[in-house]
């Protein structure tokens, strides 16, 4: 099951809204075929570990170890369980049962149907941890939320005038393009939009773009804009009535004023089954999603370099899980825990 978990994390940032699935075929306690999700709408990792057998005989001996519950349903693929079980494999051990309403308990229900044997939870934490984004989706009914900044060693994410600084080092702004590839969206406020003019593309790294939410409230943002270029996908969020929008990757969500204007745009978000958003705003935003609960984990590079003065960081309470060294920058990863707010 380990060596599941290893060839489901490859998929990472290829096969959202789909989960990180890997999948090993032992035989005498012999790996005889591996496989894992690669992307979104092409094979699972199931299929492609059947197909990885250099002989179909084996297989009603061999042991099916795969991260995530064999699908029951027909999606872009046919369903899983079914090939197990026309296969005739002896025993399928799963890692986690799927919270996808469409499973959820299916899968496994048509293998003991047919006579397989079935164990589940084997290294179940392991696997919630890879899968947290597809988890909190189902469970949770939203995104998973990424709170993502940095501030200096006095405490300041930008001087007092806005000007835009770099204040990571430049190997930690890297890897804030990498991460960028492995989310579905990232989201910024007003003002940061403003400000910053942030194209929030893939520049530093290789990979897909993410879809990027900006905040609008009162459409006070210029359409000359590099959010507004076209060029990905982009939701702006307003509760004034929205123009028309210039290019066709660009979509104008009108949101009810008189109802919490965050609570709204993370449902919005859910019903358009984007299950992760990295939060690069301001101070403002940033504590806004901290103060309604509205976050599951933090990264924060945290710089050697002074300002002084300026725009104060945000403050909060998380438990920190790690830090490690990002060159002169340390990065502190914090989570929220089970029943706390902030």
């Amino acid at each position: 099951m380990a060596r599941a978990l290893e060839l489901a994390a490859l998929g990472r940032g290829s096969v959202s809204p789909n989960p990180m699935v890997g999948c090993v075929i032992v035989h005498q306690d012999r790996i005889i075929g591996e496989g894992r999700h690669r992307r979104y709408g092409d094979w699972h990792a199931e299929v492609n570990a059947v197909r990885s057998v250099p002989d179909d005989a084996l297989l009603p001996e061999s042991t099916v170890y795969v991260t995530l519950e064999p699908c029951s349903h027909f999606g872009k693929t046919p369903p899983c369980a079914d090939l197990l079980i026309e296969k005739r494999v002896k025993r399928v051990v799963v890692c986690n049962d799927d919270p996808n309403p469409l499973v959820a308990g299916k899968g496994l229900a048509k293998l003991r149907a047919a006579g397989i044997e079935v164990e589940t939870g084997l290294l179940a934490e392991r696997g919630r941890e890879l899968n947290r984004r597809f988890f909190t989706f189902f469970e949770k009914k939203r995104p998973y939320l990424i709170l993502k900044w940095a501030e200096t060693a006095d405490g300041f994410i930008a001087p007092a005038d806005f000007r835009p600084i770099p204040i990571s080092n430049s190997r930690s702004r890297q890897l804030v393009h990498q991460w960028r590839t492995e989310e579905d969206a990232i989201l910024v406020g007003t003002n940061t939009a403003l400000h910053d003019d942030p194209a929030l593309n893939v520049r530093l790294w290789q990979g897909r773009n993410p879809t990027r939410v900006v905040i609008d409230r009162y459409l006070k943002l210029p359409p000359g804009l590099r959010l507004f270029d076209g060029t990905q996908p982009t939701l702006v969020y307003t509760i004034l009535t929205p123009p028309e929008p210039a290019h066709e990757a660009i979509t104008y969500v009108r949101l009810e004023p008189e109802r919490p204007f965050l609570e709204q745009l993370v449902a919005d978000l859910y019903r358009r089954k984007i299950q992760s958003v990295i939060v690069e705003g301001g101070t403002y935003l940033l504590e806004r999603f901290l103060n309604e609960g509205l976050w599951d984990e933090i990264r924060l590079f945290k710089s050697p370099k002074l300002l002084g003065e300026g725009l104060p960081a945000p403050l909060f309470r998380a438990a920190l899980v790690d830090q490690e060294r990002i060159g002169s920058d340390w990065l502190m990863h914090y989570r929220r825990q089970a029943g706390s707010g902030v």
